[in-house]
């Protein structure tokens, strides 16, 4: 009950709206903020002397949420999961994608003059599993292969199942260093297919091929495709077609600490995450993509992030329109 009454505070707490004043907070409010959150997120720390130092960078990442928040912007900062590590810790733990080699890809010939819907949510249409947490295996890249995968099924099929983020990272790359979503995609196709994820669950670590299970193969797809680089209107196109991978540069503490909202603020496009780009829309005067992230659901809104669209760079926001990848199925395969 006691845990419940602090959650509680805390939501009252970030209740204001943009362009408030800056709140002056107590020592105790913020103490009480620390041990909601500890307890919202499940955290337990090793040592006192850990736990301190943690209060102290919670406390320099609620001042910055608060100084965002106040100012008159289309998003808004929260205590997210991130929110007692350092923009450095989060960088060097959470960012890892390798953008594919120059020359190695073809754009599709996707016409992107074609009528599309004005909007699209892949959830709504059941093509979406829910959002899990990668950990600290710079797996993001397994995450977006499989989250398109299990779509591009789902469209084809009627059939919706979790994959195996697992066997990508111990079977294709046997790593959790950073990787392409392409290759991870050519390794489905050529090894005939990708097994569950409650047969071969995710854990977070490198831990070796489980050569059985990776012969378990429940969902095959039949190749991969680039959707039309550096184009938004094409990569909408294909979008309304099924989820697209892609990356996008999480660099900034804004990232880190993003809340709700669409994401409008810098980014550059030195692209250090994947993503699975599972709708789009408009949001009075702004356009957006539907990002879902692989950071858990207490990042974002429920894991999810709304990402300005149509900007004037032809790669993007945060350069999400220049490798857009993306599976192909063209029938129901029965294994």
């Amino acid at each position: 009950m006691a845990s419940l009454l602090v959650i509680l505070f805390i939501s009252t707490l970030f209740s204001f709206t943009s362009s408030s004043p800056i709140p002056i907070r107590s020592e105790y409010e913020i103490s009480l903020l620390y041990e909601g959150w500890l307890v919202k997120h499940n955290k337990v720390y090793e040592n006192r002397s850990e736990k301190e130092k943690r209060y102290e960078i919670f406390k320099d990442n609620l001042k910055y949420i608060d100084e965002h928040n106040t100012g008159n912007h289309t998003f808004t900062l929260a205590l997210n999961v991130f929110a007692d590590i350092t923009v450095e810790e989060y960088r060097a733990t959470y960012l890892g994608t390798l953008p594919p080699p120059q020359g190695s890809i073809e754009n599709d010939d996707n016409d992107d003059k074609k009528v599309v819907p004005d909007s699209i949510d892949w959830r709504e249409l059941g093509a979406v599993t829910p959002v899990m947490q990668q950990g600290g295996c710079f797996s993001c890249w397994a995450f977006t292969a499989v989250a398109t995968v299990e779509a591009i099924n789902q469209i084809v099929t009627g059939d919706l199942i979790s994959l195996s983020k697992q066997q990508l990272v111990d079977c294709d790359h046997k790593s959790c260093s950073p990787y392409h979503i392409y290759k991870s995609l050519e390794y489905i196709k050529k090894n005939g297919g990708i097994d569950t994820e409650e047969d071969y669950p995710y854990k977070a670590k490198y831990i070796g091929c489980n050569a059985t299970k990776a012969k378990n193969n429940a969902v095959t797809i039949d190749g991969y495709k680039w959707a039309p680089r550096n184009n938004e209107n094409g990569l909408k196109a294909q979008v309304s077609k099924q989820p697209v991978g892609a990356l996008v540069e999480g660099y900034g503490r804004d990232f880190q600490l993003y809340g709700k909202g669409i994401f409008t603020k810098y980014c550059g496009k030195k692209q250090d995450h994947a993503v699975t780009i599972i709708g789009y829309g408009t949001d009075g005067n702004t356009d957006y993509w539907l990002i879902k992230n692989s950071w858990g659901d207490f990042w974002g809104e429920a894991g999810y992030m709304r990402l300005e669209r149509n900007i004037q760079d032809k790669a993007g926001k945060c350069g999400i329109a220049e490798w857009p990848v993306y599976p192909v199925k063209n029938k129901h395969i029965s294994i």
